[in-house]
């Protein structure tokens, strides 16, 4: 699978996958992370023009799966509870990651990329996202502890470190 740098051009598609993806996490449990419209197309927006925003492409081409990969300190990181970090080093964040359900492998293609490009990585979910749970675990991560984002709600926070 492809991974390219998402562009103003592919807004309406990946709308349409953050979508799919909250109605999936609704219908699996998952009904209290992505609400109110989250992702909004303003913050892809915003990702899409830093920079932030990537794409993954199916067999034929065509967007099946999302990602935001942020390097540097993220804010809601900055405290942790119940736990620690794994490091202090630099790191990556993986954020809003989606995929459209039409091609299996998004995730790992998202991971690879990610862990390619940085060797402290860190992600957060809510708790009710034990898919993402599972996949962060098989992918290396360790659970560190809670994190606030900011809206306040609590999330899940999680590290896998080459170090």
């Amino acid at each position: 699978m492809l991974i390219r740098e998402a562009v103003r051009g592919d807004l309406p598609r990946l709308m349409k996958i953050y979508a799919y993806a909250r109605r999936f996490m609704a219908s699996t449990g998952n009904a209290h992370q992505w609400i109110d419209g989250y992702p909004s197309e303003t913050l892809i927006r915003q990702e899409i023009e830093a920079g932030h925003c990537h794409v993954c492409l199916g067999q034929e081409g065509q967007v099946v799966g999302v990602f935001c990969f942020i390097e540097g300190e993220d804010p809601n990181y900055a405290r942790i509870e119940d736990g620690a970090w794994l490091n202090d080093r630099p790191y990556g964040t993986i954020h809003r990651l989606a995929a459209s359900g039409e091609e299996k492998g998004v995730a790992d293609a998202c991971f690879r990329w990610c862990m390619e490009r940085c060797p402290n990585l860190r992600a957060d979910t809510h708790r009710d996202n034990r898919i993402l749970q599972h996949i962060l675990c098989k992918y290396g991560f360790t659970y560190c502890g809670v994190i606030y984002v900011a809206n306040g709600t609590p999330r899940l926070a999680f590290q896998r470190s080459s170090f």
